[in-house]
């Protein structure tokens, strides 16, 4: 029976549930047996010794999002029989702290992320922004795009009786990236007076002249919050760090049946599709104009969700996914 061990700082990190988690059922049903495993952030070179013993049992191990030195990726290597680094951020770089300010661009973290790309057996890139960065250094690459179910998710229920709902979901540390839509909602807030900004987060922002409805996030209830909206949206900026990002949200949206607005930066070009699941928006001026354009119209709302729908199901099955994560398992652990 084939031993594949799953590396993550943290176990309940959302990227670690999509991309990892979502493995395992696959994987056993397979006949392997799995393991996922936190790995401390700190005890460089000491994390790696004190799991000997685990690693070396492995067939398979998957570094998810953890970047080592040289020194430890060399000794990583020693203890393991085949290494895959999984990554769906732009971790080489570190995120801003303020909208507005640049990443920074740290060299101990581009030498750690080459590093730890050049002693992988391969690197499971979660995008071709980050799958580029990883070619400089890797031996092999392979882009698997973070995937959805669909069939978690329901097509969104919201007509047009109800109050025009515009979603946004996300974690409490990506709320900065509202603030670039925050003067475009308040004009349409005047337009439309009964227009809700759906928040679905652990934080919220409080803006008195727009309706913000606090929604607590949940994994039970976020489909369901979802599927109450009109439009959903993922305003970012354009600097390395966003370029590596995976657009997930957009892929809920769009499992929900939602059209997307969203800033044409790194992965959400691939996601939406300007004018058949959503629209692309830049300024203030693009983002007013692309909502407001899907709050007059159902049917164009109608249309575009239906596009995404079926863009998500083409694209970002899970069910591809999992094969093809199993695939290069498979592959590693017999070669």
């Amino acid at each position: 029976m084939p031993t594949a061990v799953l590396l993550g700082y943290d176990l309940e990190q959302p990227s670690f549930r999509h991309r990892m988690r979502t493995l395992v059922a696959t994987l056993e049903a397979a006949g392997w047996q799995v393991r996922p495993e936190r790995f401390p952030s700190r005890r460089y070179g000491l994390r790696t010794w004190e799991r000997r013993s685990l690693l070396r049992a492995a067939d398979v191990v998957v570094l998810h999002q953890i970047k080592l030195s040289a020194i430890e990726a060399r000794l990583f290597a020693a203890y393991t029989r085949r290494r895959v680094f999984d990554v769906d951020d732009a971790i080489y770089v570190r995120k801003p702290r303020r909208l507005g300010d640049a990443p920074d661009e740290s060299p101990w973290r581009k030498r750690k992320f080459a590093a730890t790309c050049r002693w992988a057996d391969e690197v499971a890139a979660g995008n071709e922004v980050l799958a580029g960065v990883a070619r400089a250094s890797a031996r092999a690459v392979t882009i698997l795009p973070t995937s959805i179910d669909t069939a978690a998710y329901r097509p969104t229920r919201a007509t047009a009786a109800d109050p025009p709902t515009i979603v946004w979901i996300g974690s409490p540390e990506n709320l900065i990236y509202l603030e670039m839509i925050r003067p475009a909602l308040a004009r349409l807030t005047v337009r439309h007076p009964t227009l809700k900004m759906r928040v679905i987060c652990s934080q919220f922002p409080v803006w008195p002249e727009v309706n913000v409805e606090a929604v607590e996030w949940s994994s039970a209830t976020e489909a369901e919050s979802l599927a109450g909206a009109h439009i959903g949206v993922m305003p970012l900026t354009d600097d390395a760090w966003s370029r590596g990002k995976c657009a997930f949200k957009l892929l809920q949206y769009m499992a929900a049946a939602l059209p997307c607005v969203a800033s044409p930066v790194g992965a959400n070009t691939e996601a939406v599709i300007d004018g058949i699941n959503g629209f692309h928006a830049r300024t203030v001026d693009d983002w007013q104009r692309s909502l407001e354009s899907l709050l007059g119209s159902p049917e164009l709302r109608a249309r575009l969700g239906a596009g995404g729908r079926a863009h998500v199901e083409s694209r970002y099955s899970m069910r591809r996914y999992q094969e093809r994560y199993l695939e290069l398992l498979r592959r590693l652990a017999v070669s």
